[in-house]
Formats: C-alpha cells, sequence, structure tokens
C-alpha cells in the first residue's frame, strides 16, 4: 500500500507561522560567548577603563608616542581590571598582561592618554604595559608573560618607530619623579629586550 505523501497542511503552515513569529529576543545569541577584541592590538580583548580614569585624545597627532612603560601590577589580573574599571581610581594602562598564559586585555586606546607613569609628558608620550604579579614574587613573570608582552611591545614598537632598546622601553621605576619600583629586579630585562628583538 502507497503511503501518503506529506503535503502542506493547515497544521504544519501554523506551526511554520508560530515560530517564525518568535522574537529573536528569545533565542540564543549567536555571538554568545563572544570576546570583545581590541581595535589596537587583534589578539587582545577589550577590557575598557572607566572614560574617569584616562584622558581622550588623537595620538600620536596630539602627542608622538616615544616610551613603552613597563609595569608590574601588585594585584591580580582581574583585581586589575577591576581598578582600571572603578571610575573613582583615577589610574588605567593601555593594556594588562596575564601571568599564566600571557593572555592581554586592553583598557585604554593607543590614541588615548592612559593615567599610569605618574609624571604628563611621560603619559603622554608613551604606552602602559601592566603585568600581572608582584615585584617581589618572580615566580609570576612566566615564559608566556614574557613572550606575549614581547609581541605586544614589538608591535608597538613597530607602528610607531620606537627604537626596540632599554632607552625607549623603560619600568616605572625610571620615570622621572616616581616614587615606584616596578617590576622590580627579578624583571629580566636582558631577556624581555632580546625578546621583543626577535619577534
Amino acid at each position: 500500500m502507497e503511503r501518503a505523501r506529506p503535503g502542506t497542511t493547515r497544521r504544519r503552515f501554523l506551526k511554520g507561522a508560530a515560530l517564525a513569529a518568535v522574537p529573536y529576543a528569545l533565542l540564543p545569541d549567536a555571538r554568545a560567548g563572544a570576546v570583545a577584541q581590541s581595535d589596537d592590538y587583534p589578539t587582545a580583548e577589550w577590557q575598557p577603563a572607566s572614560t574617569s580614569n584616562y584622558t581622550v585624545s588623537s595620538r600620536p597627532s596630539a602627542y608622538p608616542i616615544d616610551y613603552v612603560i613597563i609595569h608590574v601590577t601588585q594585584e591580580t589580573y582581574s583585581d586589575t581590571l577591576a581598578i582600571f574599571q572603578n571610575s573613582k581610581k583615577k589610574v588605567s594602562a593601555h593594556y594588562v598582561v596575564r601571568s599564566a598564559d600571557g593572555y592581554i586585555a586592553q583598557c585604554v586606546r593607543e590614541a588615548n592618554i592612559a593615567w599610569h607613569a605618574g609624571n604628563w609628558d611621560y603619559n603622554t608620550r608613551s604606552i602602559g604595559i601592566e603585568h600581572e604579579g608582584w615585584v617581589d614574587k618572580p615566580a609570576y613573570f612566566t615564559n608566556a608573560m614574557y613572550e606575549q608582552s614581547a609581541r605586544l611591545t614589538a608591535a608597538i614598537c613597530a607602528k610607531y618607530g620606537i627604537p626596540k632598546d632599554r632607552e625607549h622601553i623603560i619600568g616605572h621605576y625610571e620615570v622621572p619623579g616616581t616614587d615606584h619600583t616596578d617590576p622590580g629586579p627579578y624583571w629580566d630585562w636582558t631577556r624581555y629586550i632580546r625578546l621583543v628583538n626577535f619577534a
């Protein structure tokens, strides 16, 4: 006996119409779990600082970018991001590098002036990179952190024509007028500059 072929029945038609009427807001977002990426450094995640914690600018036309300043957070990665997002803190850096895997977050666009150096002139002319950890705990300075940070610094140097040397890639402690000691005595400058130059 031949089976009846399924046709377009009234029931099927109504079922299709009902599905078409489901609001898109009730359907799962195709982008669920997607991470906003940085416009300046595509492998970085965009984690914006509060607009109260940096100065909007149009660098490098407003100010030349001559330095990369290396910092150590004295906080965890997540706490550092929370501090930069807290409008009362009045501090930020362009990037934060996580210790365990070198994962990078960007918090301030490179065109804007992050408040990281404690010296307005240096803030206007630099990109600040924070590294998760403490100056007296060298275990935080992992291979992954060094390698990913060096790639970031190399990209910044290439973009702005910054020489890849210790006169232009400096520690926070080298900023005039600072009372900070980071990145501290355990930061391996020789290794870092070598990685920047080979990135």
